[in-house]
């Protein structure tokens, strides 16, 4: 049974009122969600890695494009969480209720049509990516069952937005932990039990999906304990609502889209080197996301906050939550760094690499480990911004890093001055070190201007009324 709209207005109130604590109870439930979310990749990376290398290297031709679709999929729930927690804060519960419609219709769409694009096009994409041959048969075997999948990981995602919009974090986790726990048993049985090798560590992962977002229809339409209430059958459609989603969501889907070409670009650039370096990049990459999963859990948490603040108009609070956060994940950024430099050979022989991937996976590992207090710089800042209603800042952020610095850099440090590959995790280095000091500059300007708007002996006065003489006499 849902709770009604003043008891849940109560427990906010309670909930906001000691906003470091805030920020934890919100950021734990989705630390454990993005970290299961995860380990899903890291497991079929791990199980896949049993095969051999050769099925290591396909999966690894494939994490761009998975990437790509989970990108657009979380840059439009980011808009969704951010509108859902304004309209809270400012108390509004229909447009709560309607955003929440809104995201569930986008989603299908989105849904249906990345998955008829992976489908189409996915092979083709491959080959781009520099899996050709044999090597393009095997990594198409994984994507074209992905690809079918791809509108149930859509939906479940817009599920968790909107509980985590309402504040609700916990029984999110919870449903994907399931869903994790069905994807260990499934792997080994269709991986080897059933011999389906690469293409079976899709299939596991589809089917866990599936079942997560069964659990979210049930929670959410059959036993009806969410906040938020849907009517889908009496949706209205409003601009507005769907405006202020994509204004904020639309940059960050973007951003994540120049994420996701820029790690095939880089696997392309790698290609140079090796097949091997393409491997060990992305599975440092998968052990990279566990590390940066507290960073990132921390982050979304601070979205919510944000936007609730915001919408609520409490700028003291607003200013004291993003100081915290900010402090707490560079901390978290240092003692990461300081762990993968240190275990970074036995953390890549989890995935029983050759002796080739071990070292270029070694190699980057021990690189980018610098750039580990920055990022949360850059993320955090990007964050907060949308939950201001400013999605664009994050996408300009991106497209510095990618677009304008690392890849260009790596080029340039390959093809024309001919360096060796550890040239390659230099640019990426300087690139996070740039976008990180031009983020926080962003960050501080933008909330100097909203406090200087929000005092009222700064706003402009009125003009004087003008009394025509004539109506006067």
């Amino acid at each position: 049974m849902s709770p009604t709209d003043e008891q849940k207005q109560s427990q906010l109130a309670q909930f906001l009122a000691d906003p470091h604590r805030a920020l934890w109870r919100l950021s734990l439930p989705i630390l454990g969600g993005m970290t299961i979310h995860t380990l899903y990749s890291v497991i079929d990376m791990v199980f896949v890695g049993w095969v051999g290398p050769q099925a290591v290297a396909a999966l690894a031709y494939n994490m761009p494009l998975v990437f790509f679709g989970i990108g657009i999929t979380i840059g439009i729930t980011s808009g969704v969480t951010a509108v859902v927690a304004q309209a809270i804060g400012a108390k509004d519960k229909p447009r709560a209720n309607n955003t929440a419609e809104h995201a569930l219709v986008l989603g299908l769409v989105i849904g249906l049509g990345l998955a008829a694009a992976g489908l189409i096009y996915g092979r083709g994409l491959l080959a781009l990516l520099g899996a050709t041959g044999d090597l393009n048969q095997l990594a198409w075997s994984y994507f074209q069952v992905f690809s079918f999948g791809l509108v149930f990981m859509v939906l479940s995602s817009n599920f968790r937005a909107i509980l985590t919009g309402e504040g609700d974090t916990l029984r999110p986790m919870k449903i994907m932990g399931a869903g994790l726990v069905m994807n260990i048993i499934l792997d080994p049985v269709f991986i080897f039990a059933l011999d389906m090798g690469v293409r079976g560590a899709a299939v596991a992962t589809i089917v866990s999906q599936i079942l997560a977002f069964l659990a979210f229809i049930y929670l959410v339409f059959i036993r009806r304990s969410t906040y938020i209430h849907f009517r889908l059958r009496h949706f209205t459609y409003q601009w507005s609502i769907l405006a202020a989603i994509l204004r904020i969501g639309l940059p960050a889907s973007l951003a994540f889209m120049i994420m996701a070409i820029g790690g095939g670009v880089f696997n392309k650039i790698l290609t140079a080197y090796s097949h091997h370096a393409v491997a060990a990049y992305q599975v440092a990459n998968r052990l990279e996301m566990l590390f940066f999963m507290p960073i990132m859990a921390i982050s979304s948490g601070c979205v919510t906050l944000v936007a609730m603040f915001y919408g609520a108009g409490e700028l003291d609070k607003l200013r004291q939550v993003i100081r915290y956060t900010l402090s707490r994940t560079v901390l978290i950024g240092l003692g990461s760094a300081v762990v993968i430099y240190s275990l970074a050979p036995w953390l890549i022989s989890i995935f029983r690499p050759s002796p080739e991937i071990l070292d270029y996976g070694v190699s980057y590992m021990r690189v980018i480990a610098f750039a580990y207090p920055l990022i949360p710089l850059a993320m955090i800042s990007g964050r907060v911004l949308q939950g201001l209603g400013q999605g664009m800042p994050m996408l300009i952020f991106t497209f510095m890093r990618v677009v304008a610095i690392s890849a260009p850099l790596a080029l340039y440090f390959t093809l024309v001055l001919h360096k060796p590959v550890e040239w390659v995790w230099y640019s990426m280095l300087i690139s996070i070190a740039v976008t990180a000091a031009v983020a926080v500059t962003w960050l501080w300007i933008y909330l100097g201007r909203l406090e200087r708007l929000s005092r009222p002996e700064m706003a402009p006065e009125p003009e004087p009324e003008i009394v025509s003489p004539v109506v006067a006499g």
